[in-house]
């Protein structure tokens, strides 16, 4: 660890664990969305979203390329949802402060998704910039295209930095370009996919917890 200098955070399932509240909405917003733009019913919107996750790591990809549609009007449609429920996390926002490293938020969602939910969990001020969807020219993570764009919009070196996902297979790159890579253990079908892989360094359950180990071990 004494080599560290950046640490990158996804945002969904990362910095937040609790899923189904918030993904659970984009979800059915996406569902409805598709719904209503290709003129289909919710169970066939679905079967599409579904089928262009797994085909294409997102379902907006998937739409992109197959029905043209306007990325920014559906990540603005999806990402309206309601995170009043959503507490402020003062025990990780204590670790990320205490962190002295550059912070950043590399997400496969939109940089108002990350805004939305950083200002709900108290932790909006602790990171230096974000790189979303948009700026990966909507190539998706785990492709080449969106590491190698945001190693050179965060202007980082990858061989020292700490990459933390809760999707597995999102790692690969990662660890090909000499980040190390850790896991948040769920139990998520896609997010435990390639779990196995040893493209993964670290494997851990709580994310302050670890941030904690992190500084104990570049102080030692």
């Amino acid at each position: 660890m004494k080599n560290i200098k950046n640490i990158l955070f996804d945002c969904d399932g990362v910095l937040y664990q609790d899923l189904e509240s918030v993904f659970g909405q984009v979800s059915k917003r996406m569902t409805l969305y598709i719904s209503e733009k290709l003129k289909i019913n919710l169970v066939e919107a679905k079967k599409l979203q579904t089928d262009y996750f797994h085909k294409y790591n997102t379902s907006l990809n998937g739409l992109m390329i197959h029905h043209d549609i306007p990325p920014k009007e559906f990540l603005n449609f999806v990402h309206d949802i309601d995170l009043s429920f959503m507490e402020k996390d003062l025990v990780l926002r204590g670790e990320i402060e205490k962190l002295d490293l550059r912070k950043f938020v590399f997400t496969n969602g939109s940089s108002e998704h990350v805004s939305n939910i950083t200002k709900h969990l108290g932790i909006d001020d602790l990171f230096e910039d974000v790189f979303d969807i948009v700026d990966a020219e909507y190539s998706p993570k785990p492709a080449a295209k969106a590491f190698d764009l945001m190693v050179k919009k965060f202007d980082i070196d990858p061989t020292e930095t700490i990459y933390i996902e809760d999707i597995a297979k999102n790692l690969s790159i990662g660890k090909e370009r000499g980040a190390t890579t850790v896991w948040l253990i769920n139990n998520e079908y896609w997010g435990k996919k390639e779990s196995d892989k040893d493209y993964i360094d670290y494997k851990i359950e709580n994310l302050s917890l670890f941030l904690k180990e992190i500084r104990l071990l570049k102080n030692s």
